[in-house]
């Protein structure tokens, strides 16, 4: 499990076409730590491991905002919004769900700028805004548990330029 140093720059925001649930921008949530679970409802590993783990986190960490992201680069035919929409509620997805924008691109406009490789992705933003996290694939509970411990209760650091 590889984390990002704190002297990163801040997280993009995500290019979202549709919300489900509350809208929840990333510049709203400054000040918490963030996990976004980036899913495509038709991919095994995040039906098994990411969704049922961003699930647990919202409720084994209620100071941590749960986010998911429906980052789809493929059957595009089949995952629209009603498809979503009925996914959610079959699965029991109660965080804030954000559709990631599609454009003239074969990945979604969130999937590029963030370098996103596939689905599952696991994302953890500290309290200042920052992406200190991002793995592809199934994430262990514990380290994931122990590394948002260890957010929750840093201090934020500086600002100013990076230490050399």
């Amino acid at each position: 499990m590889t984390t990002v140093p704190r002297t990163v720059p801040l997280a993009p925001e995500l290019e979202v076409s549709q919300w489900f649930g509350e809208p929840t921008p990333l510049e709203s949530l400054r000040g918490r730590v963030v996990l976004i679970e980036a899913f495509q409802m038709l991919c095994p590993g995040c039906i098994r491991y990411g969704l049922p783990q961003a699930q647990k986190v919202r409720r084994m960490f209620p100071r941590v905002a749960v986010v998911g992201l429906h980052t789809v680069f493929e059957h595009h035919e089949v995952t629209g919004p009603d498809a979503l929409e009925v996914f959610l509620h079959e699965f029991g997805i109660h965080f804030p769900v954000a559709v990631d924008r599609q454009d003239d691109h074969t990945l979604p406009a969130t999937m590029r700028r963030y370098g996103l490789e596939g689905t599952p992705t696991t994302l953890v933003i500290d309290k200042t805004g920052r992406l200190r996290f991002v793995h592809l694939g199934q994430v262990d509970d514990l380290a994931l548990g122990v590394l948002l411990g260890q957010l929750l209760t840093e201090e934020p650091a500086p600002d100013g330029p990076p230490p050399d």
